[in-house]
């Protein structure tokens, strides 16, 4: 196994980057691919998880927000379309199968995983048993199109310190693996506030990292970068999640500064989307750091896109 530490997820990607695109060269489903299996990753700041690298990598701020909330709130709504409309490929009839929230907070109708979570280490702090399961056998060998990566979750408290652990069948580490971390460092982090516990190291256990051949010139650009600046708290009580949940998914303000950004970098892109770029930019450039500025410089790459398609008379989706 190849482990990989660091303090920030900007660094993490980039060691995991320079590692995949060195590995084997295999074709799964005919997509030449460089591959290195059993990989662990190991990252000591949870809370540093958005990606800002430009000009090389620039990640849509405001769907990794959307994703989250998406996730977390037990959702597989098609508004999510709305912030990645790529995604539609993958679904079946309009829905993507291999949504997690349905799975997280309603598997099989019965069970919310994620409050299990929490009433399982509070009842026993030093319990084994604190996870969530994601890959269904008796749903996902049926053929639909879009099969979870993420096998589960799971969680120790220790010393007072909540370490999570995400698993990983497979992890492309160019276009998912930045948005995975921000959805799964929230995540742990919310946990440790409902368990009132510090917040440990996040794990990342995959069995095949790997990069797709059409994505290493672009990679190789990626050396060095800033390391991520720490994100705003969005520890909130378990009572009345749900309905933060559906305020920010609605742009209102929620009283928590931290998720008042979220909801705010979702309304900036809504604006955007709507063809408003001007009220866009203002809404992003009132959202503080990292957000703001990294929605700011996703704009700036969208308006490139755009004028580098009208030259070749090409549409870009945005």
């Amino acid at each position: 196994m190849t482990h990989l530490t660091a303090d920030s997820v900007a660094e993490l990607v980039t060691g995991a980057v320079t590692l995949a695109k060195n590995g084997d060269k295999v074709s799964p489903r005919g997509m030449p691919t460089r591959e290195v299996l059993d990989v662990h990753m190991r990252l000591t700041q949870p809370r540093a998880r958005l990606l800002y690298a430009p000009p090389v990598r620039i990640l849509n701020p405001a769907f990794a927000v959307a994703e989250t909330v998406w996730h977390l709130s037990g959702s597989d709504a098609p508004w999510i379309y709305d912030y990645n409309a790529r995604l539609r490929k993958y679904a079946d009839n309009g829905v993507l199968r291999g949504a997690y929230g349905p799975r997280m907070r309603n598997w099989a109708g019965q069970v919310d995983q994620l409050r299990r979570v929490v009433e399982i280490l509070e009842q026993d702090p030093d319990s084994r048993r604190a996870l969530i399961q994601l890959y269904d056998p008796a749903v996902d060998t049926a053929g639909h199109k879009d099969v979870p990566c993420t096998l589960g979750f799971r969680f120790h408290l220790r010393g007072g310190r909540l370490h999570m652990s995400t698993t990983m069948r497979g992890q492309d580490v160019w276009i998912g693996l930045p948005y995975d971390l921000f959805f799964t460092t929230t995540l742990h982090e919310l946990v440790a506030g409902w368990l009132d516990a510090e917040l440990g190291d996040y794990h990342h256990h995959v069995g095949s990292l790997h990069i797709y051949e059409k994505d290493l010139d672009q990679a190789a650009r990626l050396t060095a970068v800033t390391e991520s600046a720490v994100m705003p708290d969005l520890t909130t009580p378990w009572h009345g999640f749900d309905a933060l949940l559906t305020r920010v998914e609605n742009f209102h303000g929620t009283g928590h500064p931290g998720w008042d950004a979220m909801a705010e970098t979702m309304r900036s892109y809504r604006l955007w989307k709507n063809g408003l770029g001007e009220q866009a930019r203002r809404v992003a450039d009132g959202i503080k750091e990292p957000l703001g500025p990294a929605l700011t410089a996703w704009y700036g790459e969208l308006t490139r896109r755009s004028t580098q398609a009208g030259r070749s008379g090409d549409m870009v989706v945005r």
